[in-house]
């Protein structure tokens, strides 16, 4: 099952938004996940989650933006992200939060029943 953490500072007003984008890009793909809310309150919840700022989305433990996560200190903070052609916004595009969650742990889901039959598994010879 698809896990997805989505760590939020209260006081950043981009984590509103961002949520809806979450639910956006899964429906969108058509996915269920098991997402956990985690509000960072604390300098201790920032340390305990390597939280780089607010929002952040992590699915089966990789945030979405590795490579963003590490250029920003780990603060109480809202959180930047580079979208298409270089502009920086205080939110994930959804095409950002697809990605993330389309990375090789993610996109071998369980064959259902009806692409068993498609792929010929399961059948008798």
């Amino acid at each position: 099952m698809l896990k997805i953490d989505f760590l939020f500072w209260k006081e950043c007003p981009s984590h509103p938004k961002a949520w809806e984008r979450l639910k956006e890009a899964l429906d969108q793909m058509g996915l269920a996940a098991v997402i956990q809310r985690i509000e960072v309150k604390t300098d201790e919840d920032v340390a305990a989650h390597c939280f780089p700022g607010s929002p952040t989305i992590r699915v089966n433990g990789t945030d979405i933006d590795p490579e963003g996560a590490c250029k920003q200190p780990v603060s109480l903070s809202c959180r930047i992200y580079h979208a298409a052609g270089g502009r920086v916004t205080p939110l994930p595009p959804v095409e950002l939060i697809q990605t993330g969650i389309w990375t090789p742990a993610t996109a071998s889901p369980a064959p259902t029943a009806s692409s068993v039959r498609r792929a010929g598994w399961g059948t008798r010879p």
